[in-house]
């Protein structure tokens, strides 16, 4: 098998994959069909049209050949009308999503390296068509982009791609080795979901004033008093004694 044949192969199965992935959110999300496709259709070819972009190949792959839409929107189609059928849709995303993840940055990182790319630069590509379908999926269906989450989502794809890159350079590019590139960032993502896996978060330290006890006060007030239109001060007291204030004698 050529290295144009696994690529495009590698290509239209993440294309597939993806959309499925993108019109099971939108279907868990009660989209109307036109929504769930156009939801699959741009999960599925998000990544794929940065790559070419990147790689200055114009128009890209998703407009110039049929078979990428055409993919797409059989695909995600296809979700919609089968979605009974498809049971725990979150579990189905996730997994579509992993597999996707792995065959898109496999795909972008062996393309741009087809194109003489420097691999750092290839590496780079390829994580960023990884993820972009599941970026543009997860901003129309109003979810925080996964990629922005604490999961371990771009690390996998960087992973992937860097290993990629590895067997280029030792001129290993068969089927078999891009395969298991691509089976990598998918077990890699799955066993990071499954274990609860994360990265670091920046700790939130409370202020000093906070910690001590300090309240600070609203606009407007100073010990107790509040500040008159003209500037002077007014006592304001405490709900109860204003009540006794106004309360009626006799």
């Amino acid at each position: 098998m050529t290295t144009s044949t696994a690529l495009l192969l590698a290509d239209l199965a993440g294309v597939a994959v993806f959309a499925a992935s993108g019109a099971s959110a939108g279907v868990a999300k009660r989209l109307d069909l036109f929504g769930v496709v156009f939801v699959g259709f741009v999960a599925a070819l998000g990544g794929g049209i940065f790559r070419d972009l990147a790689i200055n190949e114009v128009p890209p792959l998703a407009f110039a050949d049929w078979r990428y839409a055409t993919t797409a929107v059989v695909t995600a189609a296809a979700v919609f009308w089968l979605h009974p059928q498809l049971a725990r849709l979150r579990t189905t995303v996730l997994v579509l999503d992993a597999a996707g993840l792995g065959l898109f940055t496999v795909a972008g990182t062996l393309k741009a390296l087809s194109v003489d790319v420097p691999p750092v630069g290839a590496c780079l590509i390829g994580m960023l068509t990884g993820i972009g379908g599941g970026l543009g999926r997860d901003l129309l269906t109003g979810e925080i982009p996964v990629v922005l989450r604490r999961e371990i989502y771009a690390v996998a794809a960087l992973t992937g791609a860097v290993v990629v890159a590895g067997l280029d350079y030792a001129g290993v590019t068969g089927p078999v080795a891009l395969v298991g590139a691509a089976v990598l960032v998918f077990v890699v993502r799955l066993v990071a979901l499954r274990r609860s896996w994360s990265a670091p978060v920046a700790g939130l330290r409370e202020s000093a004033s906070v910690s001590r006890g300090w309240r600070i006060p609203r606009p407007g007030y100073r010990s107790g008093k509040a500040l008159s239109a003209g500037g002077s001060e007014q006592s304001t007291g405490t709900p109860l004694s204003r009540w006794h204030r106004r309360r009626p004698t006799g």
